[in-house]
């Protein structure tokens, strides 16, 4: 679209608003913003719950680095624990989705190795979302 044509469409709908719709409409992104903010932030989580075929493998808490080896159909998943944060490190699948997910920091986030059957979830504080399951 040229400036021009934009400048003309937007002409035309000024026309139509009111002091009171500009209003409303600034109120409106004023509450989305601060319901971003507020809302969608993940508490801290306090321990990593690690299932292996469905089962839980471990459930490990957040506060002492480690290296846990998580046995799956296709071989070893590597997780590493750090202070607060966790990853996978290491997994045999082919597409490395949950290796590329990277550190998970946000309670509720989730790295699932759908070929391995290997999950790593973080719990506790306010979660982004209740559940997840595969």
């Amino acid at each position: 679209m040229r400036p021009s044509a934009l400048r003309q469409w937007l002409g035309a709908w000024a026309a139509y608003l009111k002091a009171g719709d500009l209003l409303v409409l600034a109120l409106a992104l004023v509450a989305c913003g601060l319901s971003v903010v507020t809302l969608w932030q993940g508490g801290r989580p306090d321990r990593a719950v690690i299932k292996s075929g469905g089962r839980v493998f471990a459930e490990v808490d957040l506060t002492v680095p480690r290296i846990l080896e998580v046995p799956g159909p296709l071989g070893a998943t590597r997780i590493e624990i750090q202070p607060g944060r966790a990853r996978v490190a290491a997994d045999p699948g082919p597409r490395q989705y949950c290796v590329r997910q990277g550190w998970l920091s946000r309670a509720g986030a989730v790295a699932i190795c759908a070929p391995n059957q290997v999950s790593l979830a973080l719990s506790g504080g306010n979660a982004d979302y209740d559940s997840l399951n595969y």
